[in-house]
């Protein structure tokens, strides 16, 4: 998920302002402007990037967890996705006063609305951070392995210590007032994730690995992962307001989603398919750990993997690093603080990072427990609060009722066995 927040500055508002403060400013970080001069094939551009992240090297492990028939389970959540994000235009076309999805939770249920919704996005954000550093640590520890070293008589060992090299290097990033540069390379999320899938094909065709491993039909117990594996590749509904209040024709916005979910869905299978055809069970929480390291294609697509997360950690750090500082009062909101705040976010992450080093533990948790409420359990119990179809029997409300019902489900259930994954691994 690289890309799938780090877009949205509406993320940068306080977590309870009030409703008739709108930002006019507020917008996605790849299109700096609000004004609805966007295309349609610009926004589609936006929405792909918005929901192709790091989850695509994720999904050859869920796959193997789940068995081929959880390929059906991935269709199912990417239908329900696409639904609720078409879900939240419908709420924004009740009122035009919403620019951002924290206002779609306080149009429904008030301030407690708006908390529930930005506290799920920050705190997603927060370890979806944590996230790039364990994967930037794994992939370099795979290219250079280094078992021990000591540093004023603490042992390290290689894993670790290129988490801190990383984080050390990431650390500037965070200091910028202004991260319109950054946002211009978080554009290139589509593109790296075509680049990560042709790459590890290439692998797998021409590089001698092949693709011989069968995979086993159905694995029950490894549904649970499967499932908030799946969810997590599809958490980009935050961006969805802004990408839609960019629009030239607003109409429009159910066919970008459209095909927005339909690109990025061929992509996740295809990648699931590829990954789990050449090494089975034994494919990695990220697949790139699998490739063979004296393959260009290889090296190509574990680059690739390595330098975007390096790029957008700012852009998913200062969201949160913003409300931290809203929350300052006047006297203490100056440059030296602003260092300060990020700095020990930066060193938070880094610590939990070294804590629980399980990149497809940790990634499964925010999927199943963050995931699921952001991009399909708050979409649909707003759209009934705003629209008033709760108090209808309609087909429509079976169909809401019945998606808040299997994501409760898969919540609950998705959350309790990454948690006791991630204890089990400890």
């Amino acid at each position: 998920m690289t890309e799938k927040l780090s877009n949205n500055p509406s993320l940068n508002v306080p977590l309870l302002s009030e409703w008739n403060h709108h930002d006019e400013e507020k917008a996605i970080a790849s299109h700096p402007s609000t004004k609805n001069t966007v295309s349609f094939f610009r926004t589609c551009l936006n929405g792909l990037n918005a929901i192709s992240g790091v989850g695509i090297l994720s999904v050859p492990y869920a796959l193997a967890s789940g068995g081929w028939l959880s390929l059906v389970l991935l269709f199912a959540i990417a239908a329900a996705a696409f639904y609720t994000g078409t879900l939240i235009k419908r709420c924004m076309d009740k009122n035009s006063n919403i620019k951002t999805y924290p206002d779609i939770g306080e149009l429904a249920f008030g301030k407690i609305g708006r908390l529930i919704i930005s506290v799920s996005m920050y705190t997603e954000l927060y370890l979806v951070s944590i996230g790039f550093l364990i994967l930037e640590g794994d992939n370099l520890n795979n290219l250079c392995p280094i078992e021990e070293v000591q540093i004023a008589g603490f042992v390290i060992g290689g894993k670790q210590l290129f988490v801190i090299l990383v984080a050390l290097i990431i650390l500037p990033t965070v200091w910028l007032d202004n991260l319109s540069m950054l946002s211009y390379v978080s554009a290139s999320g589509v593109f790296a994730s075509a680049v990560i899938i042709l790459s590890i094909s290439w692998t797998g065709t021409f590089d001698g690995v092949g693709f011989h491993q069968k995979g086993t039909l159905v694995n029950w117990r490894g549904i649970p992962t499967a499932v908030s594996l799946y969810a997590f590749c599809y958490c980009a509904h935050p961006v969805f307001p802004t990408l839609y209040n960019s629009m030239t024709n607003k109409h429009q916005f159910s066919n970008v989603l459209l095909v927005c979910f339909l690109l990025t869905t061929v992509g996740y299978a295809s990648m699931a398919i590829i990954g789990y055809l050449m090494f089975g069970a034994d494919v990695e929480s990220q697949v790139t750990l699998n490739l063979p390291l004296n393959k260009v294609s290889s090296k190509l697509a574990i680059y690739t993997t390595l330098v975007n997360p390096i790029s957008k950690f700012a852009l998913m750090a200062t969201p949160i690093t913003n409300a931290l500082k809203d929350l300052l009062p006047r006297a203490y909101k100056n440059r030296a603080t602003n260092i300060l705040v990020s700095t020990v976010l930066v060193i938070s992450a880094t610590i939990v990072a070294l804590s629980v080093p399980f990149f497809g533990d940790l990634m499964s948790l925010v999927g199943a427990f963050l995931s699921v409420t952001a991009s399909i359990l708050l979409p649909c119990l707003c759209y009934l609060k705003i629209s008033g179809t709760y108090n209808e029997f309609g087909c429509e409300t079976i169909a809401i009722v019945t998606i808040i019902v299997a994501a409760i489900a898969m919540g609950i259930s998705g959350t309790y066995t990454s948690v006791m994954e991630i204890v089990h691994h400890l």
